[in-house]
């Protein structure tokens, strides 16, 4: 049943407890939630429900009402307080709203049986709270019991590294292949921890190592193959990719081809296989979409014009009048960047990021912050060009309230940057700029400077940024999500911005 019918039948009286439930199910996956809220708030009050409560809070928290589902939340664990469900509920928007959520995940913890993601949801409110080394004794201890917990040793890996200490970010999937040394699933855990990371020596190793100790060739032959492209062994790259099928390792592995073709001067083989990409929809569509500005970029396709050229697509707000005061705001975002080291498999070089959703958070200044995002975002999207089913942009509807999928601050030192990337989660991203270095003589003239339209250099393609942004303090900048884009490195000083992917409307 659809939202739109379920709603009927519950606006005739025709709806029952279930009923209800189902509503808000069907709202949160068809970006309903301000239609139902409503029936939902008042079905729970009167039936004294915890799992409509419940219902309550996930469709406040799908609207970055973290406070409001907090009540929720609070009203639905004193109705159903050994509810293991609903107390890791409950602990989760805590985090993200930037309480200290460690309690509200121990009593998860207690009441439930063992999860994955209660267990890794401590893990983060220890980390959040300022108790790193709690943290990861306790998923190290896990991890050594099961070692079978692919999840756990990735948590633990991300948090090593946020700690300053990336070189013991592999160190327990080391371990358990120790006692397992033929568990495809840990071989797998390192192998994608080893690509998240980009260390591609390190994932040729692993792949030859799971090989030595009996994994097929065949299980690992994707890593393998992707290795040997971003080393740049173009004939072992041919012939792996060769000899995979597209049916037996997914549609992800042709990103790596394209992204092999392109960096081998084969760009007309790319631009094939990036139709049939585009052709395929879906996720396929969405990843594809960077490479395909770059491929039609070189060939000269009229295409690249149609994806990028519209000025449009990117546009620059002054936001200084609209925010909290900017010595007031780069000081409250400062007090966040607790980390000693950089995630993963972010672009971040030479410097730190934020933790969780930083829309998600309850405090005044954020939330003042969010409100004048939300204005700027609105204003861009009824500024675009017309409605094209087509176009990455351009296509989806533009009746919805802006959606966040991911919201954070980066803090860059002297001589940080961010290397070229795209954001295939997003739609719309962007760069907020609160506090930028002083000019020095001896500086680049775009020191600093966002690049918009360069590639990663790993590809090594002869193609300069299409436009150059000065960082300004107040000044947001907006563009598709699937636009390459970096940062120049600079000199001396701090770079505190703040930026979000805005998520695509249902």
């Amino acid at each position: 049943m659809s939202f739109a019918r379920r709603l009927a039948s519950v606006r005739a009286g025709q709806a029952g407890a279930d009923d209800i439930g189902e509503l808000a199910s069907l709202a949160l996956d068809e970006g309903e939630e301000e239609a139902a809220l409503p029936w939902v708030m008042v079905a729970a009050d009167r039936a004294r429900s915890a799992r409509l409560w419940q219902w309550a809070g996930l469709l406040h928290r799908a609207l970055d009402a973290h406070q409001a589902a907090l009540d929720a939340f609070a009203a639905a664990a004193r109705l159903a307080p050994a509810d293991a469900g609903i107390a890791h509920g409950r602990a989760r928007i805590a985090m993200e709203a930037g309480l200290d959520a460690v309690a509200l995940f121990e009593t998860a913890e207690r009441l439930g049986p063992p999860s994955s993601d209660i267990l890794t949801g401590l893990a983060a409110a220890r980390w959040a709270a300022g108790r790193g080394e709690e943290a990861e004794a306790a998923l190290a201890a896990i991890v050594a019991q099961v070692p079978l917990w692919i999840a756990g040793h990735l948590q633990l890996a991300q948090l090593r590294a946020l700690m300053g200490r990336p070189a013991e970010a592999s160190a327990s999937f080391e371990r358990a292949l120790v006692r397992e040394p033929g568990s495809l699933a840990l071989w797998h855990g390192l192998l994608d921890l080893s690509l998240r990371r980009e260390d591609y020596a390190a994932l040729a190793e692993a792949a030859a190592r799971a090989e030595r100790a009996g994994v097929s060739a065949a299980d690992v032959a994707g890593h393998a193959a992707i290795a040997a492209a971003e080393l740049g062994d173009t004939g072992r790259a041919d012939r792996l990719f060769a000899a995979i099928s597209d049916d037996a390792t997914g549609p992800a592995l042709n990103l790596w081809r394209v992204r092999h073709l392109l960096r081998t001067g084969r760009a007309g083989e790319a631009d094939a296989l990036i139709d049939r990409e585009i052709e395929a929809g879906g996720p396929r569509r969405a990843a594809i979409w960077p490479y395909a500005a770059l491929a039609w970029r070189l060939a000269g396709d009229p295409r690249h014009d149609w994806l990028v050229g519209d000025p449009r697509l990117v546009r620059r707000f002054d936001l200084r009048d609209r925010l909290p005061p900017l010595d007031d705001l780069a000081s409250h975002l400062r007090s966040l960047h607790v980390a000693g080291g950089e995630y993963l498999d972010q672009s971040v070089r030479g410097g730190t990021q934020t933790d969780g959703p930083l829309f998600a958070r309850v405090d005044p200044v954020i939330r003042a912050l969010r409100t004048a995002i939300v204005a700027a975002v609105e204003t861009y999207v009824s500024g675009l060009p017309p409605r094209d089913a087509g176009h990455p942009l351009l296509a989806p509807r533009r009746d919805r309230r802006p959606r966040f999928a991911g919201s954070w601050s980066v803090r860059l030192r002297g001589g940080g940057y961010h290397a070229n990337h795209v954001h295939p989660q997003g739609w719309i991203s962007s760069a907020l700029y609160v506090a930028v270095p002083s000019r020095r003589p001896d500086d680049a003239p775009d020191a600093g400077w966002l690049a918009l339209g360069e590639p990663d250099a790993a590809l090594g393609l002869p193609l300069p940024a299409t436009q150059l942004v000065e960082p300004v303090p107040g000044r947001l900048v907006l563009f598709p999500s699937w636009l390459w884009h970096g940062t120049r490195p600079f000199g001396d000083g701090e770079r505190l911005t703040m930026a979000f992917d805005v998520a695509p409307p249902r």
